[in-house]
């Protein structure tokens, strides 16, 4: 599982500088879910081929007991209970702080894996200013620039030394096994899906050891296809009975997003489609996870609120639209059948084998349709194709001049790749890598 790193210290200390630093992005929220609030968020990074999950977190006042400062700490406290390592955001040219002191003595007693960030050091690895951090009795100090970007790759490896990449690559190739995340928010229907799923008599099912975090994932077989169900809901089982507790975690989610071949995103149409909802589904696009929506509780409403129901998906999850749509009730077992179908064919869709002939001949066929807009004074000229890649897959274009090829083009050629080989439910990445010009050197 992707290890979590929480960003903590007080106001204006550079933590969200740092967050944007580690996510390579201004705009790397992926997560502001509702009931948490804007001063929380969630982040993907990645050092070399180790992948992370960063928390923002606001000012932290950890004796705050009045207003917003109080939410604030309220959050950042549970950003530390859900991180596996916290980074504490200092300011070297603001010096120590009694609320630094207030914070490490909060931290110290949160048991958890504390590295001590000297932040806006930029030229100053060596000065004496960083001797009084020491103070703080939480280890060395790392100095770093978060807006140069100087002591991060340090701070980086410091962090991710603990965690064993290696066995988590390992463990996420299981040959024939289908890694189903169930994701939504609270109070969906997620329990009862599983519970339904596992207390059927055509399911065989046996929980597996938990993994860090109490991440519980359960093993079972449909008609012959191996399943991996990776519970996002905390699952938990008493004596022979299955039961899920509806405990809404942000971390958990990511995570078990992160580790699946295919995302179930549960939505429930007396409920619309909430702002939640639209986050969790834009995490999961982010990620390349092949993803089918479900909605739970089709039962429950009538035929206008199911055509309002079917307008609020078309608006607010339009970048989903490659996404299949089930109906279902998960109490009254209704629509379980074709779900499991969407589901194999989104599997099957992510983990799509397209040849580079069949490739190059599509693009050549679009292109004879349909010739690309002219760039400056050059119109893109496409020469072949082939796959870069699976889950989600990768179509690497080659040819001339293609830093001029729309996004509308894109679409347009995605469209055909994804009408010929029927893809469904999976995100289709176009990447367009254009030849070098021998003469760009030339004077």
């Amino acid at each position: 599982m992707k290890p979590v790193l929480a960003l903590v210290g007080r106001p204006n200390v550079g933590k969200s500088t740092l967050f944007n630093r580690l996510t390579k992005s201004r705009d790397a929220i992926v997560a502001d879910f509702a009931g948490l609030t804007r001063d929380r968020h969630y982040g993907d990074g990645r050092l070399a081929d180790r992948e992370f999950i960063v928390i923002d977190t606001g000012g932290f006042e950890p004796d705050s007991t009045t207003g917003i400062v109080k939410e604030m700490a309220k959050q950042t406290r549970q950003a530390v209970a859900e991180a596996d390592v916290v980074i504490f955001v200092t300011d070297v040219r603001m010096g120590l702080s009694g609320q630094d002191a207030d914070i490490a003595r909060y931290l110290r007693q949160a048991n958890k894996r504390i590295l001590l960030a000297v932040n806006k050091a930029e030229g100053m690895s060596d000065s004496p200013l960083l001797g009084e951090f020491h103070e703080l009795g939480l280890g060395e100090p790392h100095p770093i620039s978060a807006a140069h970007g100087q002591g991060i790759r340090s701070l980086l490896e410091a962090a991710l030394e603990p965690f064993d990449f290696e066995a988590d690559e390992d463990a996420a190739e299981d040959d024939g096994v289908i890694r189903l995340a169930v994701a939504g928010r609270p109070n969906v229907g997620k329990s009862t899906l599983i519970n339904t799923w596992l207390g059927e008599e055509r399911l065989v099912a046996f929980d597996m050891p938990g993994t860090t975090r109490d991440a519980i994932s359960v093993d079972f077989e449909r008609n012959g296809q191996r399943f991996k169900l990776i519970d996002t809901a905390g699952l938990r089982r008493k004596g022979k009975v299955f039961e899920a507790i509806e405990k809404f975690s942000v971390v958990k989610t990511l995570q078990a997003i992160a580790d699946a071949n295919v995302v179930l995103l549960l939505l429930d149409a007396t409920q619309g489609v909430s702002d939640q909802d639209a986050h969790i589904a834009g995490y999961i696009l982010d990620s390349g996870r092949a993803v089918v929506l479900a909605v739970n509780k089709w039962d429950a409403v009538d035929s206008y609120q199911r055509e309002q129901l079917q307008r609020s998906i078309e608006q607010r999850l339009a970048f989903l639209k490659f996404a299949p749509i089930h109906n279902i009730s998960a109490l009254k077992r209704q629509g379980l059948g074709p779900l499991w179908g969407g589901l194999a064919d989104a599997y099957a869709s992510a983990y799509k084998k397209m040849t580079t002939p069949v490739l190059t001949r599509l693009i050549h066929e679009a292109v004879q349709h349909q010739t690309p807009k002219k760039s400056g004074h050059y119109r893109p000229k496409l020469r072949y194709a082939h796959q870069g890649g699976m889950n989600p897959p990768i179509v690497v274009v080659h040819g001339n001049s293609l830093d001029g090829v729309t996004d509308a083009y894109k679409r347009y050629l995605e469209g055909r790749i994804r009408a010929h080989y029927k893809l469904v439910g999976t995100p289709l990445k176009i990447e367009m890598r254009s030849s070098a010009n021998p003469f760009d050197d030339k004077d």
